[in-house]
């Protein structure tokens, strides 16, 4: 590869490596070429090592990365050998920011850190097949914990409330008047995952599904599809691969992608479950962007109705961790008052705050 032709053919085989699946950002695109700056881009070891080391963020990366490499330099270009000193190239790239600091420091080696970080703060409309994949393993991850509430029942306890019926018991049996007493357990607080799945909500469904599916597994939930019409799949979402979970799910939800009919669905779910346990003294998590083709007054109404129901009301907007914006969708703007928080809910982070929100429910 002469030097003239280098940042071109660079540029091109991030392009291809793209294509072949692995995330290399512009981030990683400049560490790659800023390292062949200080090494020689007519020797394909030196290509080869430092491209490594720069665009690929995890093992599964590698092979697709040899392959891309032969592919667009040449079979013969793919070295057989791990470099004979490893600290050599990692010290090239130490200096990505343009040589030593402010204060005299050579800048901290960031090249070869992971992506994971990045990719829990990243908007998930905006990812790609690859870091969506990623994303996956890392919502399977999730260790929610439940809510809890005080239960009717009492336990024996070594102090706290008196416990008449034990004292007599053991008065009838000893003749001797010894203490006992009672408290208070505590129960799970049911959970209902309320999920928007009309076409404005299309590139965060899935990701929302995923992490009902999460919930469903480690705690009492009930999870429901809103859009045209009210589905409820959570018997789907209890099977425990997550793959055939979410298959299920999408062949008993009959309105993906289509409208948005808030106000209709909300009442629905109050008629069929709501009002008969499901929502009393649950936390009712609502996933939507707040776009509503039907009655606001309608929605409104609703709202209002499943608040006084349920323990409290989450709203969860992919576009409120946005910077700059304002809930003025017609049906946010309607069921706001009723609600008890607004949440963001468009990366990875923010559903880690909403099972935090959860839990101190």
């Amino acid at each position: 590869m002469s030097g003239a032709d280098a940042p071109t053919a660079l540029v091109g085989f991030a392009h291809a490596l793209r294509h072949a699946g692995v995330a290399c950002g512009p981030d990683r695109v400049r560490a790659f070429t800023a390292a062949l700056d200080h090494l020689d881009v007519a020797r394909s070891a030196d290509v080869y090592w430092a491209g490594r080391v720069a665009l690929c963020a995890e093992p599964d990366d590698l092979p697709r990365y040899d392959a891309a490499f032969a592919a667009w330099f040449g079979g013969d270009g793919l070295p057989a050998t791990r470099p004979r000193a490893r600290t050599r190239t990692a010290s090239h790239l130490a200096a990505l920011g343009g040589g030593e600091g402010r204060g005299g420091r050579a800048p901290a080696l960031r090249v070869a850190a992971s992506d994971v970080e990045t990719l829990r703060r990243k908007d998930i409309a905006t990812m790609s097949l690859a870091e969506r994949e990623h994303l996956r393993r890392l919502t399977a991850e999730l260790r929610p914990v439940p809510p809890r509430r005080r239960a009717v029942r009492t336990r024996p306890a070594r102090r706290g409330a008196v416990d008449p019926d034990r004292v007599l018991r053991r008065m009838v049996a000893t003749r001797e008047a010894v203490p006992a007493y009672r408290r208070r357990t505590t129960r799970p607080r049911r959970v209902v995952l309320l999920v928007d799945v009309s076409g404005s909500m299309r590139p965060y469904a899935d990701a929302l599904l995923r992490f009902a599916h999460v919930v469903a597994r480690a705690m009492p939930v009930e999870v429901c599809t809103l859009g045209t019409r009210l589905t409820r799949v959570t018997r789907q979402l209890r099977h425990r691969d997550p793959e055939l979970a979410l298959a299920a799910a999408a062949r008993a939800v009959p309105d993906a992608d289509g409208g948005t009919r808030l106000g209709e669905t909300l009442k629905a779910f109050l008629d069929r479950w709501g009002q008969r346990g499901a929502a009393r003294g649950a936390v009712v998590v609502l996933c939507s962007d707040g776009w509503e083709r039907g009655d606001t007054a309608l929605l409104a109404e609703q709202a209002a109705r499943l608040a006084r129901l349920a323990h409290r009301v989450l709203w969860v907007n992919p576009h409120a961790g946005h910077d700059g914006y304002r809930p003025v969708q017609s049906g946010i703007a309607a069921a706001l008052p009723h609600l008890d928080r607004l949440l963001a809910g468009h990366s990875l982070d923010t559903l880690h705050a909403l099972l935090e929100e959860v839990r101190r429910a």
